[in-house]
């Protein structure tokens, strides 16, 4: 059953670990939704790997696997290869399910590797922006001017001042067959990219945004709306590259970074003139993402 276009059915069940306000409890929920029982799931260490249980309990109504750190991309996709080799006709999906640490940093050779050999995977990375399973620490998905436990602030500074590293146009480099964002504020929107992600040929990725008040020194009553500002503002885009086009599902770009910073406590010590900074970077890459928009569709 469905109700407002999201299917009923949960494989995510009550009695999980995670930390209150936990964005990645929604963006489970809601993939899980759409892949339903014919999927086997792997998760590297991270904050997710601690939430199912110790055995033999589990809040999750799927397989899972445990995998090293560096190599959630290649367990699915030794996870794929069996499946092909036992001869299964029916469709299994192949999730890897991995945080920003897993993605980009130490999992990304894998997940290079598992894109060109052509995997029929889908590679799930839940963005909350830094370690936080090991206490808050900065990844190359830290935003700019964002505090850590290692780029703390002090009296000359200390904070992260580089932009994240930008995976989409990574894995889009690829010739990937498609690549989408995700934000658990739009749920609809979500929904439908999973589906994409679920009956495409070849590997794919999605990209999450995953609020984590523990380490962003937010409410946790207040993920569904920093989420909603992180969009409106261009911060976290939705968009999609599908067989090497791009396209922008939501273009109301309204907010300003101020709205969405003052919302956390990890940006609480920048000055007017470093948001204004961040402010200029942001515009610049919502006008590159609709040059790559409108090239594209050419």
């Amino acid at each position: 059953m469905k109700r407002a276009g999201i299917p009923t059915e949960e494989f995510l069940y009550p009695g999980h670990t995670a930390c209150p306000g936990c964005g990645a409890m929604l963006v489970a929920r809601y993939a899980l939704k759409v892949l339903g029982k014919n999927t086997i799931m792997n998760i590297p260490p991270c904050c997710f790997a601690a939430v199912p249980g110790t055995f033999p309990d589990t809040s999750l109504g799927i397989p899972l696997l445990y995998n090293a750190f560096e190599t959630s991309a290649a367990t699915a996709s030794g996870v794929e290869a069996a499946l092909k080799i036992k001869g299964k006709k029916e469709k299994i999906n192949v999730v890897a399910f991995a945080g920003d640490g897993g993605t980009a940093d130490i999992g990304i050779q894998a997940l290079s590797g598992a894109i060109e050999r052509g995997h029929e995977i889908i590679h799930i990375c839940y963005d909350n922006e830094a370690y936080m399973n090991t206490g808050i620490q900065t990844s190359s998905l830290t935003p700019m001017g964002a505090a850590t436990t290692t780029n703390p602030v002090g009296k000359k500074g200390g904070w992260r001042v580089k932009s994240k590293k930008n995976m989409m146009d990574i894995v889009a480099a690829h010739d990937i067959p498609y690549a989408a964002t995700v934000n658990p504020s739009y749920p609809i929107d979500f929904i439908k990219k999973i589906e994409k992600a679920k009956n495409i040929k070849g590997p794919s990725y999605i990209h999450a945004y995953s609020v984590c008040p523990t380490g962003w020194r937010c409410q946790s009553e207040l993920g569904l709306e920093i989420g909603r500002l992180a969009t409106e503002s261009g911060i976290f885009p939705l968009y999609e590259f599908e067989n090497g086009k791009c396209t922008i599902n939501y273009k109301k770009k309204t907010k300003d970074v101020l709205e969405y910073y003052k919302q956390q406590g990890r940006f609480r010590h920048l000055s007017e003139d470093f948001i204004k900074e961040v402010q200029e970077i942001v515009d610049k890459e919502w006008e590159k993402l609709l040059l790559k928009e409108e090239c594209s569709h050419r």
